[in-house]
């Protein structure tokens, strides 16, 4: 049952992001929990990307979370693949090789993001790289932390909206 939910997460998102770009993007709602200068941010990203963080952000505030630097991670969380947008059948490959070879794609996403291994490396790096983008734009250190690890595992009690944010961005 699991799989066959995961299976259909993955093909929903599949679609979604094939669709993005024909889209309209709710830039009202972005400015309202973003800065100038994180909104910037925010317009870096791929239609996709951020119809995502949209996604995630509303289905937080439905959740009862108000805190303003979640809701900035929230919109903001992949913003590190600005750096090397990751193509459609890129982003397949990687869910396809982090399922089927788990270990291997850990080996993959070492180094430079080049050639076949481009696309595992942008999955493994994005976190740290949109946590160093939206420092370097003036996000306050708790949203640059919930950047930075929202791909890690949220161990401490006090993790609670790391574990917010992972929950809805993983659903």
């Amino acid at each position: 049952m699991i799989r066959t939910e995961r299976a259909r997460h993955r093909v929903t998102q599949f679609f979604r992001t094939l669709l993005a770009p024909l889209q309209p993007v709710d830039r009202a709602y972005t400015e309202k929990h973003l800065s100038s200068a994180l909104l910037a941010c925010f317009e870096r990203m791929s239609p996709a990307e951020q119809h995502h963080g949209i996604e995630v952000c509303k289905a937080l505030e439905a959740q009862g979370y108000r805190d303003s630097d979640l809701l900035a991670a929230a919109l903001l969380h992949d913003v590190g693949k600005s750096v090397a947008p990751p193509r459609l059948w890129e982003r397949v490959v990687v869910v396809l090789g982090e399922h089927f070879f788990p270990t291997w794609a850990e080996r993959w996403a070492q180094g430079e993001p080049q050639g076949w291994r481009r696309s595992f490396v942008v999955r493994h790096m994005h976190p740290q790289w949109g946590a160093d983008i939206v420092r370097q734009a003036g996000a306050s250190p708790k949203a640059v932390a919930l950047i930075r690890r929202h791909h890690e595992r949220a161990a401490a009690e006090d993790d609670v909206l790391l574990r917010a944010l992972q929950a809805i961005d993983e659903t």
